[in-house]
Protein backbone atom coordinates (compact mmCIF):
# COMPACT_ATOMS: atom_id res chain seq x y z
CA UNK A 1 0.00 0.00 0.00
CA UNK A 2 2.79 2.37 0.92
CA UNK A 3 4.58 1.47 -2.34
CA UNK A 4 1.47 2.36 -4.35
CA UNK A 5 1.10 5.68 -2.55
CA UNK A 6 4.79 6.35 -3.04
CA UNK A 7 4.51 5.61 -6.78
CA UNK A 8 1.52 7.96 -7.04
CA UNK A 9 3.46 10.71 -5.31
CA UNK A 10 6.45 10.18 -7.59
CA UNK A 11 4.17 10.21 -10.65
CA UNK A 12 2.53 13.45 -9.50
CA UNK A 13 5.96 14.97 -8.85
CA UNK A 14 7.09 13.99 -12.34
CA UNK A 15 3.98 15.44 -13.93
CA UNK A 16 4.34 18.59 -11.85
CA UNK A 17 7.96 19.02 -12.93
CA UNK A 18 7.06 18.33 -16.58
CA UNK A 19 4.24 20.89 -16.42
CA UNK A 20 6.56 23.43 -14.81
CA UNK A 21 9.22 23.06 -17.51
CA UNK A 22 6.64 23.24 -20.32
CA UNK A 23 5.23 26.44 -18.82
CA UNK A 24 8.73 27.81 -18.29
CA UNK A 25 9.82 27.09 -21.87
CA UNK A 26 6.61 28.41 -23.43
CA UNK A 27 5.91 31.53 -21.41
CA UNK A 28 9.02 32.49 -19.43
CA UNK A 29 11.91 31.86 -21.84
CA UNK A 30 10.54 33.94 -24.79
CA UNK A 31 10.20 37.18 -22.76
CA UNK A 32 13.69 36.59 -21.34
CA UNK A 33 15.08 36.20 -24.88
CA UNK A 34 13.20 39.34 -26.00
CA UNK A 35 14.47 41.48 -23.11
CA UNK A 36 18.04 40.17 -23.42
CA UNK A 37 18.24 40.77 -27.16
CA UNK A 38 16.68 44.22 -26.85
CA UNK A 39 19.11 45.12 -24.05
CA UNK A 40 22.05 44.05 -26.21
CA UNK A 41 20.49 45.81 -29.20
CA UNK A 42 20.23 49.16 -27.45
CA UNK A 43 23.52 48.92 -25.55
CA UNK A 44 25.86 51.52 -27.01
CA UNK A 45 23.10 53.02 -29.17
CA UNK A 46 22.36 56.72 -28.68
CA UNK A 47 18.57 56.93 -28.50
CA UNK A 48 18.67 60.64 -29.38
CA UNK A 49 20.71 59.94 -32.52
CA UNK A 50 18.37 57.11 -33.45
CA UNK A 51 15.35 59.40 -33.14
CA UNK A 52 17.17 62.08 -35.16
CA UNK A 53 17.77 59.59 -37.98
CA UNK A 54 14.14 58.49 -37.95
CA UNK A 55 12.63 61.99 -37.71
CA UNK A 56 14.87 63.66 -40.30
CA UNK A 57 15.45 60.94 -42.88
CA UNK A 58 12.36 58.73 -42.85
CA UNK A 59 9.56 59.30 -45.35
CA UNK A 60 6.67 58.01 -43.28
CA UNK A 61 4.39 57.74 -46.31
CA UNK A 62 6.30 54.61 -47.34
CA UNK A 63 5.95 53.20 -43.82
CA UNK A 64 2.19 53.86 -43.92
CA UNK A 65 1.94 52.11 -47.30
CA UNK A 66 3.87 49.16 -45.86
CA UNK A 67 1.41 48.88 -42.97
CA UNK A 68 -1.51 48.90 -45.39
CA UNK A 69 0.14 46.05 -47.31
CA UNK A 70 0.61 44.25 -44.00
CA UNK A 71 -3.14 44.35 -43.36
CA UNK A 72 -3.73 42.79 -46.79
CA UNK A 73 -1.28 39.99 -45.89
CA UNK A 74 -3.44 39.15 -42.86
CA UNK A 75 -6.57 39.14 -44.99
CA UNK A 76 -4.93 36.80 -47.52
CA UNK A 77 -3.88 34.52 -44.65
CA UNK A 78 -7.47 34.41 -43.42
CA UNK A 79 -8.74 33.63 -46.92
CA UNK A 80 -6.24 30.79 -47.25
CA UNK A 81 -7.13 29.31 -43.86
CA UNK A 82 -10.82 29.56 -44.70
CA UNK A 83 -10.30 27.19 -47.63
CA UNK A 84 -8.86 24.59 -45.23
CA UNK A 85 -11.68 25.17 -42.74
CA UNK A 86 -14.30 24.72 -45.46
CA UNK A 87 -12.69 21.37 -46.31
CA UNK A 88 -13.50 20.36 -42.72
CA UNK A 89 -17.07 21.71 -43.09
CA UNK A 90 -16.26 24.55 -40.70
CA UNK A 91 -17.65 27.71 -42.30
CA UNK A 92 -16.90 30.92 -40.39
CA UNK A 93 -17.63 34.23 -42.16
CA UNK A 94 -14.55 35.77 -43.75
CA UNK A 95 -14.67 38.78 -41.43
CA UNK A 96 -14.57 36.47 -38.39
CA UNK A 97 -11.63 34.55 -39.87
CA UNK A 98 -9.79 37.82 -40.49
CA UNK A 99 -10.40 38.83 -36.86
CA UNK A 100 -8.97 35.50 -35.72
CA UNK A 101 -5.75 36.32 -37.59
CA UNK A 102 -5.59 39.83 -36.12
CA UNK A 103 -6.11 38.36 -32.65
CA UNK A 104 -3.45 35.70 -33.19
CA UNK A 105 -0.68 38.23 -33.76
CA UNK A 106 -1.89 40.44 -30.91
CA UNK A 107 -1.88 37.53 -28.45
CA UNK A 108 1.59 36.46 -29.64
CA UNK A 109 2.91 39.87 -28.62
CA UNK A 110 2.02 39.01 -25.03
CA UNK A 111 2.54 35.24 -24.95
CA UNK A 112 4.47 33.78 -27.90
CA UNK A 113 2.86 30.82 -29.72
CA UNK A 114 -0.33 31.14 -27.65
CA UNK A 115 -2.01 33.08 -30.46
CA UNK A 116 -2.35 29.95 -32.58
CA UNK A 117 -4.17 28.16 -29.74
CA UNK A 118 -6.35 31.22 -29.20
CA UNK A 119 -7.53 31.44 -32.82
CA UNK A 120 -8.18 27.68 -32.87
CA UNK A 121 -10.30 27.94 -29.73
CA UNK A 122 -12.10 31.05 -30.95
CA UNK A 123 -13.14 29.55 -34.31
CA UNK A 124 -13.95 26.14 -32.79
CA UNK A 125 -16.15 27.68 -30.09
CA UNK A 126 -17.90 30.18 -32.34
CA UNK A 127 -18.63 27.66 -35.10
CA UNK A 128 -19.37 24.77 -32.70
CA UNK A 129 -16.61 22.75 -34.37
CA UNK A 130 -14.06 20.19 -33.18
CA UNK A 131 -11.06 21.88 -31.58
CA UNK A 132 -8.78 19.06 -32.77
CA UNK A 133 -9.82 19.40 -36.41
CA UNK A 134 -9.49 23.19 -36.40
CA UNK A 135 -6.14 22.92 -34.65
CA UNK A 136 -4.93 20.45 -37.29
CA UNK A 137 -5.80 22.92 -40.04
CA UNK A 138 -3.92 25.66 -38.18
CA UNK A 139 -0.83 23.45 -37.81
CA UNK A 140 -0.95 22.70 -41.52
CA UNK A 141 -1.28 26.44 -42.19
CA UNK A 142 1.90 27.11 -40.24
CA UNK A 143 3.78 24.18 -41.75
CA UNK A 144 3.04 25.55 -45.21
CA UNK A 145 4.75 28.79 -44.15
CA UNK A 146 7.76 26.82 -42.93
CA UNK A 147 8.07 25.13 -46.33
CA UNK A 148 7.86 28.53 -48.05
CA UNK A 149 10.61 29.98 -45.85
CA UNK A 150 12.98 27.14 -46.72
CA UNK A 151 12.16 27.48 -50.42
CA UNK A 152 12.88 31.20 -50.18
CA UNK A 153 16.13 30.44 -48.35
CA UNK A 154 17.26 28.14 -51.14
CA UNK A 155 16.28 30.66 -53.82
CA UNK A 156 18.06 33.46 -51.96
CA UNK A 157 21.27 31.50 -51.54
CA UNK A 158 21.22 30.89 -55.29
CA UNK A 159 20.29 34.41 -56.42
CA UNK A 160 22.41 36.31 -53.92
CA UNK A 161 25.36 33.92 -53.70
CA UNK A 162 27.79 36.50 -55.12
CA UNK A 163 26.71 39.12 -52.58
CA UNK A 164 27.06 36.63 -49.72
CA UNK A 165 30.53 35.55 -50.89
CA UNK A 166 31.62 39.19 -51.26
CA UNK A 167 30.43 39.92 -47.73
CA UNK A 168 32.25 36.93 -46.28
CA UNK A 169 35.37 37.86 -48.24
CA UNK A 170 35.55 41.12 -46.28
CA UNK A 171 36.57 38.99 -43.29
CA UNK A 172 39.10 36.45 -44.67
CA UNK A 173 39.42 34.67 -41.33
CA UNK A 174 35.65 34.07 -41.12
CA UNK A 175 35.54 33.00 -44.76
CA UNK A 176 38.35 30.49 -44.23
CA UNK A 177 36.68 29.09 -41.10
CA UNK A 178 33.34 28.62 -42.87
CA UNK A 179 35.02 27.05 -45.90
CA UNK A 180 36.95 24.66 -43.67
CA UNK A 181 33.77 23.81 -41.79
CA UNK A 182 31.77 23.03 -44.93
CA UNK A 183 34.55 20.97 -46.53
CA UNK A 184 35.62 19.14 -43.36
CA UNK A 185 35.32 15.34 -43.76
CA UNK A 186 34.73 15.07 -40.00
CA UNK A 187 31.57 17.17 -40.25
CA UNK A 188 30.19 15.04 -43.08
CA UNK A 189 31.17 11.85 -41.24
CA UNK A 190 29.33 13.08 -38.13
CA UNK A 191 26.23 13.90 -40.20
CA UNK A 192 26.26 10.42 -41.76
CA UNK A 193 26.71 8.76 -38.35
CA UNK A 194 23.84 10.82 -36.93
CA UNK A 195 21.57 9.75 -39.79
CA UNK A 196 22.54 6.11 -39.27
CA UNK A 197 21.95 6.40 -35.51
CA UNK A 198 18.47 7.86 -36.06
CA UNK A 199 17.69 5.10 -38.59
CA UNK A 200 18.85 2.44 -36.11
CA UNK A 201 16.68 3.87 -33.33
CA UNK A 202 13.59 3.87 -35.55
CA UNK A 203 14.46 0.40 -36.91
CA UNK A 204 15.23 -1.44 -33.67
CA UNK A 205 13.22 0.54 -31.08
CA UNK A 206 9.96 1.33 -32.90
CA UNK A 207 7.86 1.21 -29.70
CA UNK A 208 9.98 3.59 -27.63
CA UNK A 209 8.20 6.73 -26.48
CA UNK A 210 10.34 9.28 -28.43
CA UNK A 211 9.95 7.27 -31.64
CA UNK A 212 6.18 7.02 -31.19
CA UNK A 213 5.94 10.77 -30.55
CA UNK A 214 7.89 11.55 -33.71
CA UNK A 215 5.86 9.07 -35.75
CA UNK A 216 2.56 10.47 -34.50
CA UNK A 217 3.74 14.00 -35.23
CA UNK A 218 4.87 13.03 -38.72
CA UNK A 219 1.56 11.23 -39.34
CA UNK A 220 -0.38 14.31 -38.25
CA UNK A 221 1.70 16.54 -40.51
CA UNK A 222 1.22 14.16 -43.42
CA UNK A 223 -2.54 14.03 -42.86
CA UNK A 224 -2.60 17.82 -42.84
CA UNK A 225 -0.93 17.97 -46.24
CA UNK A 226 -3.19 15.21 -47.55
CA UNK A 227 -6.17 17.41 -46.66
CA UNK A 228 -4.64 20.20 -48.78
CA UNK A 229 -4.13 17.82 -51.70
CA UNK A 230 -7.70 16.53 -51.53
CA UNK A 231 -9.58 19.74 -50.70
CA UNK A 232 -11.34 21.93 -53.21
CA UNK A 233 -9.74 25.22 -54.12
CA UNK A 234 -6.11 24.05 -54.18
CA UNK A 235 -5.33 26.63 -56.85
CA UNK A 236 -6.75 29.46 -54.76
CA UNK A 237 -4.88 28.11 -51.71
CA UNK A 238 -1.58 28.30 -53.60
CA UNK A 239 -2.48 31.76 -54.90
CA UNK A 240 -3.17 33.07 -51.39
CA UNK A 241 0.10 31.49 -50.17
CA UNK A 242 1.95 33.43 -52.85
CA UNK A 243 0.05 36.64 -52.03
CA UNK A 244 0.82 36.30 -48.30
CA UNK A 245 4.55 36.07 -48.81
CA UNK A 246 4.62 38.53 -51.69
CA UNK A 247 2.90 41.03 -49.38
CA UNK A 248 5.51 40.41 -46.67
CA UNK A 249 8.31 40.99 -49.17
CA UNK A 250 6.77 44.11 -50.70
CA UNK A 251 6.15 45.53 -47.23
CA UNK A 252 9.88 45.33 -46.47
CA UNK A 253 10.77 46.60 -49.95
CA UNK A 254 8.54 49.64 -49.46
CA UNK A 255 9.99 50.24 -45.98
CA UNK A 256 13.50 50.32 -47.50
CA UNK A 257 12.34 53.13 -49.79
CA UNK A 258 11.51 55.23 -46.71
CA UNK A 259 15.21 55.84 -45.90
CA UNK A 260 17.86 57.25 -48.27
CA UNK A 261 20.55 54.71 -47.33
CA UNK A 262 18.32 51.63 -47.59
CA UNK A 263 16.84 53.04 -50.80
CA UNK A 264 20.41 53.20 -52.09
CA UNK A 265 20.80 49.51 -51.18
CA UNK A 266 17.97 48.73 -53.61
CA UNK A 267 19.35 50.94 -56.38
CA UNK A 268 22.91 49.55 -56.04
CA UNK A 269 22.24 45.87 -55.31
CA UNK A 270 18.73 45.28 -56.66
CA UNK A 271 15.79 43.39 -55.19
CA UNK A 272 18.03 40.48 -54.10
CA UNK A 273 19.40 42.67 -51.29
CA UNK A 274 15.88 43.08 -49.94
CA UNK A 275 15.32 39.35 -50.45
CA UNK A 276 18.39 38.54 -48.32
CA UNK A 277 17.15 40.77 -45.49
CA UNK A 278 13.63 39.40 -45.88
CA UNK A 279 14.69 35.76 -45.58
CA UNK A 280 16.95 36.48 -42.60
CA UNK A 281 14.16 38.32 -40.79
CA UNK A 282 11.69 35.53 -41.62
CA UNK A 283 14.04 32.93 -40.14
CA UNK A 284 14.46 35.14 -37.06
CA UNK A 285 10.70 35.02 -36.44
CA UNK A 286 11.12 31.33 -35.57
CA UNK A 287 13.11 32.33 -32.47
CA UNK A 288 10.71 32.27 -29.49
CA UNK A 289 10.14 35.91 -28.56
CA UNK A 290 7.26 38.34 -28.16
CA UNK A 291 6.19 39.14 -31.71
CA UNK A 292 9.72 38.75 -33.04
CA UNK A 293 10.94 41.72 -30.98
CA UNK A 294 14.71 41.38 -30.71
CA UNK A 295 15.52 38.60 -33.19
CA UNK A 296 13.85 40.48 -36.05
CA UNK A 297 15.96 43.62 -35.60
CA UNK A 298 19.16 41.61 -35.22
CA UNK A 299 18.46 39.72 -38.44
CA UNK A 300 17.64 42.90 -40.36
CA UNK A 301 20.73 44.69 -39.02
CA UNK A 302 22.90 41.72 -40.02
CA UNK A 303 21.35 41.68 -43.49
CA UNK A 304 21.91 45.41 -44.01
CA UNK A 305 25.46 45.01 -42.72
CA UNK A 306 26.25 42.91 -45.79
CA UNK A 307 25.90 46.06 -47.91
CA UNK A 308 27.38 48.67 -45.55
CA UNK A 309 30.85 48.48 -47.15
CA UNK A 310 29.51 49.98 -50.37
CA UNK A 311 27.22 52.48 -48.63
CA UNK A 312 29.10 54.46 -45.93
CA UNK A 313 25.88 56.06 -44.60
CA UNK A 314 24.58 52.61 -43.64
CA UNK A 315 26.19 52.57 -40.19
CA UNK A 316 25.20 50.31 -37.30
CA UNK A 317 23.16 53.12 -35.72
CA UNK A 318 21.43 53.77 -39.04
CA UNK A 319 20.55 50.09 -39.53
CA UNK A 320 19.35 49.85 -35.94
CA UNK A 321 17.09 52.87 -36.47
CA UNK A 322 15.62 51.36 -39.63
CA UNK A 323 15.02 47.96 -38.02
CA UNK A 324 13.46 49.44 -34.88
CA UNK A 325 11.11 51.70 -36.84
CA UNK A 326 9.94 48.93 -39.18
CA UNK A 327 9.19 46.50 -36.36
CA UNK A 328 7.92 49.23 -34.03
CA UNK A 329 5.39 50.52 -36.57
CA UNK A 330 4.21 46.98 -37.31
CA UNK A 331 3.90 46.20 -33.58
CA UNK A 332 1.75 49.30 -33.01
CA UNK A 333 -0.47 48.22 -35.92
CA UNK A 334 -0.88 44.73 -34.42
CA UNK A 335 -1.81 46.23 -31.05
CA UNK A 336 -4.46 48.46 -32.64
CA UNK A 337 -5.86 45.57 -34.70
CA UNK A 338 -5.88 43.41 -31.57
CA UNK A 339 -7.80 46.04 -29.57
CA UNK A 340 -10.36 46.33 -32.37
CA UNK A 341 -10.63 42.53 -32.57
CA UNK A 342 -11.28 41.92 -28.89
CA UNK A 343 -13.76 44.82 -28.64
CA UNK A 344 -15.68 43.39 -31.58
CA UNK A 345 -15.61 39.85 -30.15
CA UNK A 346 -16.95 41.10 -26.82
CA UNK A 347 -19.81 42.96 -28.53
CA UNK A 348 -20.48 39.98 -30.83
CA UNK A 349 -20.71 37.57 -27.88
CA UNK A 350 -23.13 39.83 -26.03
CA UNK A 351 -25.30 40.22 -29.14
CA UNK A 352 -25.39 36.45 -29.71
CA UNK A 353 -26.21 35.84 -26.04
CA UNK A 354 -29.14 38.23 -26.15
Amino acid sequence: MNDIQSNKINLNDTRGKSSFWKTFLKYIVPPIITVALCWILFTGVDIKDMWTIISTQCDFRWIALGLLISIFSHVFRAMRWQIQLYALDVRPPLFITVLSIFGTYAVNLVLPRLGEFWRTGYIAERQKASFTEVFGSMVCDRLADTVVVFLLLGATLFLARDQVIDYLSQDPAMYDRLTALVTSPWIWAAIILMILAIWAIFRFYPQSKPVRIVKNLAAGIWQGFIVILKMRGKGRWLLFTFLIWFSYFIQLYVAFLAFPATSEVISDYGFTAVLVCFVLSSLAMAVPSNGGIGPYQWALIFGLGMYSAGIPELTLDYSTSVANLILGANTILLILLGIFTFIYITVDKRRNTH
